[in-house]
């Protein structure tokens, strides 16, 4: 009797090990994916980022060329 409540112990213990090695692996897959997104959508924010940078510097650019020749019609007359 006692030889059957051990081995019934530990075929418990392992389902629940079983159990718990599952749920790992299914958050393990879960966190991969995860990762995998934020670095797609790292990546597609950083573009985007470096596009408007370069656009802003663009209109930086031709406002202060705007101003330049507002200023020399300004002298001008």
């Amino acid at each position: 009797m006692e030889k059957d409540s051990v081995q019934q112990m530990a075929e418990q213990e392992l389902k629940r090990l079983e159990f718990r090695i599952d749920e790992l692996i299914r958050t393990v897959e879960r966190l991969k994916e995860e990762n995998r997104s934020l670095r797609a959508q790292q990546h597609s924010l950083t573009s985007e980022r470096s596009q408007l940078v370069e656009r802003n510097e663009m209109a930086r650019s031709r406002v202060e060329a705007m101003i330049s020749r507002l200023k020399a019609m300004e002298q001008s007359t």
